[in-house]
């Protein structure tokens, strides 16, 4: 299909089907678009010319068993700059990356500076890679990292499998531990933090969190492993996951995550540079999955990326080891 000869949709209304049941509305627009820019998806969503039973949604609304959606019509353009792939290095990298996989599931350790999907301006993400590296299966994300946070990736390779995970991160049965460097010295007093969380939309329309008690309800666990004189290394077990939860957690407590460009304190970002950190400092380093259908009983650890061994290392004689 060329520019000079676009073609135009027709109007869509599609019921959802058990086989749907629980998808993202983006995910499921990506799968029934597939000659349309990810980009402009998001853009229809968000301007609501798309409809879930008459009416706007998110792109993170799951999918019900009976749902209306109304796809308005669209140009079926096909334009090179528009549907940039993953590069094979990237689809090599992410193979020698998998640190667990079965008939139901892949855990991959995600690299730093890697966006699990597409979104505006990212044209691709680990979703897209996966589904290449993979394509005899539905590969799903199950949970989600931050672009700049490293490690742990639990993706399924069925729809089985993916409502199943997600049942045991809903019920708390699926554990994940994160690794931070963090400003100053934590106090070893605080091993829990329990702050509610809102979202919050800035002037210039960017969306960030903030602690506030009529947001949802956010739980913590801090456990200090290491202070040196002006960071700490800390580890931190997320009871829920809320979007950039430890991250304000940390500002919340005066001790702001090393590299964090929204949340993260100028002066010490600027001393980690000195030391030729900068990157998000903030690492998913384990899961621990329940025994399930679809799971064995095991503990997938991420090693610690090479900025932390680096910073740990150079200053290791000024470090205080804490046995919490």
């Amino acid at each position: 299909m060329s520019l000079d000869n676009p073609q135009k949709s027709p109007v869509s209304l599609i019921e959802i089907s058990a086989a749907q049941l629980g998808q993202r509305l983006d995910n499921f627009l990506f799968k029934q678009l597939d000659k349309v820019p990810r980009t402009r998806i998001y853009r229809i969503i968000r301007k609501g010319e798309v409809r879930v039973n008459k009416k706007r949604c998110k792109p993170e609304y799951k999918l019900k068993l009976g749902d209306q959606v109304r796809i308005p019509p669209l140009l079926l353009l096909t334009e090179s700059r528009d549907r940039l792939q993953p590069s094979k290095r990237l689809i090599e990298n992410l193979e020698r990356n998998i640190l667990f996989e079965n008939a139901h599931i892949i855990i991959i350790d995600k690299p730093a500076g890697l966006a699990v999907h597409a979104g505006s301006g990212v044209d691709y993400g680990v979703i897209d890679a996966m589904r290449l590296l993979r394509p005899d299966h539905a590969i799903e994300l199950v949970h989600r990292l931050d672009r700049d946070t490293s490690g742990c990736l639990l993706l399924s390779k069925h729809r089985q499998a993916l409502l199943g995970v997600q049942a045991a991160l809903r019920d708390r049965t699926l554990n994940k531990k994160y690794c931070a460097i963090v400003k100053g010295r934590w106090p070893r007093e605080i091993r829990e933090i329990k702050l509610a969380l809102k979202k919050i939309v800035l002037p210039n329309g960017e969306r960030r969190m903030q602690v506030d008690s009529n947001g949802k309800k956010a739980l913590s666990r801090i456990k200090l492993l290491q202070t040196g004189d002006s960071f700490s290394f800390i580890q931190v077990e997320l009871v829920t996951g809320r979007t950039h939860q430890i991250r304000v957690h940390c500002q919340s407590q005066g001790h702001e995550i090393a590299g964090d460009d929204k949340y993260g304190d100028a002066a010490f970002n600027r001393a980690m540079r000195q030391q030729k950190i900068s990157r998000l400092m903030l690492h998913a380093a384990s899961l621990e999955l329940p025994q399930g259908k679809f799971t064995p009983e095991l503990v997938v650890n991420a090693p610690l990326p090479a900025e932390f061994e680096a910073l740990i290392g150079a200053t290791e004689n000024g470090l205080t080891t804490h046995n919490c």
